[in-house]
């Protein structure tokens, strides 16, 4: 059964898509920390980050690269912080989130509840900073 980040990849449910290439793609998290909390994702399914063949890493990582400079860009905050721990999804990714603090990126504390308006007004925005790099 494909992963709910392949059905998004495949169209079949929606997603907020910020950016998008060959390989990879990234989408707003629905349960994010902070808004802008994007998820970077390899199109092809592998379980664990570390399970990707070196190329798709490499991709993988680069693709990242420029969607943390388009969030910093869209998202005003101190950095961009970086997290993988792929529990929740059998789906490599990676967590891109815009951090004020070292407490933004505590997987713990309650999620933010967007709406859907707020969410296409976000991922418009990084998409626009991704689309302008």
């Amino acid at each position: 059964m494909p992963s709910i980040f392949t059905r998004i990849i495949n169209r079949e449910i929606p997603g907020h898509i910020v950016a998008e290439d060959e390989h990879n793609i990234a989408f707003l998290d629905i349960n994010p920390l902070n808004e802008g909390h994007t998820l970077v994702v390899p199109k092809q399914e592998v379980d664990k980050l570390f399970d990707l063949d070196e190329d798709t890493y490499l991709k993988l990582q680069a693709f990242s690269h420029k969607v943390a400079r388009a969030i910093e860009t869209a998202i005003p905050c101190l950095r961009v912080g970086v997290a993988v721990i792929g529990l929740e999804v059998p789906h490599a990714h990676i967590h891109l989130i815009p951090l004020h603090g070292m407490h933004d990126i505590d997987f713990s504390r309650p999620k933010l509840k967007l709406s859907q308006e707020e969410f296409g007004s976000i991922a418009a925005a990084i998409k626009s900073g991704f689309e302008g790099a």
